[in-house]
């Protein structure tokens, strides 16, 4: 096979090598959902990417994203960082400025400025509140007690998202990294007079073991969604992940319209080629 365009890039680092990795595979229409697979599990970073010719004649191109496990309808990262990509391959939006990416969830509005790419929050496939008896399993596998948990809600945008509040950015930050078959956001309110409005962990399985995500967009707009629908927090903001494992992603959060946009900087780190 003809070898086929390979990117890396760092997505919401404050600078690169800050963020969450994403591979980009560009020109990916002949590759089968094997070979795709196989791509993923070998990068093995949390999202590798496939750009594609759009399906639907509103979109600008089409998006496959899997992780070393699977493929998921959307994820946030893989959209910001991908869009980059698709950009720098020469791609021209039908609108200066808006791209329409296709994915299994439907058409995601993804919008470019002179140094960070945002996109629209897609609709929530699934929200509700979590039963008693899950709560208490969900305490005890962050290892807090149920009443330090401020709030919790399934908020499944794609990946099948909870979201947690804690007391405070502290609680979360000082979390030892659970062992849990569930998808957690866990969230906090800062001070204040912080930089951030809240600071978020995203904990979920992977080949059966717990990983920690660097900083994560879908969950960012599950979160922002959640926490100014209940008036926790009033759009425009920042928040921040990432400082558990070594990165210093930040987050911003908009509303316009009522639309939760979220945004952040893509850096260019490899270049090159990929021969599947």
């Amino acid at each position: 096979m003809v070898p086929l365009p390979f990117h890396v890039v760092d997505v919401f680092g404050r600078v690169p090598l800050a963020g969450n990795p994403l591979a980009v595979i560009g020109d990916a229409d002949d590759l089968s959902d094997a070979e795709m697979a196989s791509i993923a599990r070998f990068t093995n970073l949390s999202e590798t990417t496939f750009l594609c010719a759009p399906r639907d004649p509103a979109a600008d191109y089409r998006l496959r994203i899997f992780t070393p496990s699977g493929e998921l309808p959307f994820a946030g990262h893989p959209t910001l960082g991908s869009a980059r990509v698709w950009l720098d391959l020469g791609g021209v939006p039908r609108r200066p400025g808006v791209l329409t990416q296709e994915c299994g969830i439907g058409l995601v509005t993804v919008t470019v400025d002179a140094h960070t790419i945002g996109f629209e929050a897609p609709p929530l496939l699934h929200a509700g509140t979590v039963d008693d008896d899950l709560a208490v399993t969900i305490a005890a596998t962050l290892g807090v007690d149920r009443s330090s948990i401020i709030d919790l809600a399934h908020l499944d945008n794609g990946p099948g998202w909870i979201g947690v509040q804690l007391e405070s950015a502290d609680a979360v930050i000082t979390l030892s990294r659970p062992t849990t078959p569930l998808a957690l956001g866990v969230v906090g309110l800062c001070d204040p007079n912080a930089e951030s409005r809240y600071e978020v962990r995203a904990f979920f399985p992977e080949r059966d073991q717990t990983i920690e995500d660097p900083v994560t967009g879908s969950l960012h707009a599950a979160l922002a969604t959640w926490m100014i629908d209940r008036g926790m927090v009033a759009a425009p903001f920042t928040a921040t992940q990432g400082r558990c494992v070594g990165r210093d992603g930040i987050v911003s959060i908009a509303a316009p319209r009522g639309t939760v946009v979220v945004r952040g900087a893509v850096h260019r780190v490899v270049v090159g080629s990929i021969n599947p």
